[in-house]
């Protein structure tokens, strides 16, 4: 799933001045969106050798290029967008939507029979500027990933995802609530302070 594109010099400029973009390119990242997930994991730490973990929405892929990095191929990543992706080592990746049933059939294939350690989600909409469609739409992907999560995850598994704070938010945390034994909603220092997105992350998947 795309990430949220703005036309306008000014949003560009502001790009081009962002010290994680300039780190990102520096380091050899995808995007700034890695050191969100950097920083969520250095709290967290659901990043461990031997896991399963499912991208939703990865493309570019800093997000599974940091699982592979960190974890030096002690991982099985498969990540999924409509958009195209460059490889990665040890990513698996399903072009295509998720929603789809033969799509979905990749995927738990190549997930495996055992589940997934790990559901993570960046995803957000193109955005158009106009709240009453824009939260939404959001809200409508950060469910679809909730609902992939209970279906792939293994017991104990974990789940992270971008959210927009705003309508239905509160109805959402407390969904994760009943499929979780641990649920909290986190910004990360990488994110912008301005924009309502934050991260859900939800710890010990219970059936």
């Amino acid at each position: 799933m795309s990430k949220p594109r703005r036309s306008g010099g000014s949003w560009r400029d502001r790009q081009e001045r962002d010290p994680y973009v300039q780190r990102a390119r520096r380091d050899g990242w995808r995007s700034r969106a890695v050191y969100k997930l950097e920083q969520i994991d250095q709290k967290e730490r659901f990043v461990r050798p031997d896991m399963v973990c499912v991208d939703l929405g990865a493309a570019p892929g800093s997000w599974s290029q940091f699982v592979s990095r960190k974890l030096k191929g002690r991982a099985r990543i498969v990540a999924v967008d409509l958009l195209s992706m460059d490889a990665l080592p040890e990513v698996e990746f399903i072009q295509g939507d998720f929603e789809d049933d033969g799509i979905f059939e990749q995927m738990l294939q190549a997930v495996g029979s055992g589940g997934a350690d790990l559901v993570m989600s960046d995803m957000a909409p193109n955005i158009t500027g106009i709240k009453g469609v824009d939260q939404p739409r959001s809200m409508n992907l950060v469910d679809l990933a909730l609902d992939m999560a209970r279906k792939v995850l293994k017991p104990g598994g974990n789940f992270v995802c971008k959210v927009f704070q705003g309508e239905g938010f509160d109805a959402f945390v407390v969904d994760a609530r009943r499929s979780f034994e641990r649920v909290k909603v986190m910004k990360p220092k990488a994110s912008r302070a301005g924009s309502r997105e934050v991260y859900l992350v939800a710890r010990n998947y219970q059936l």
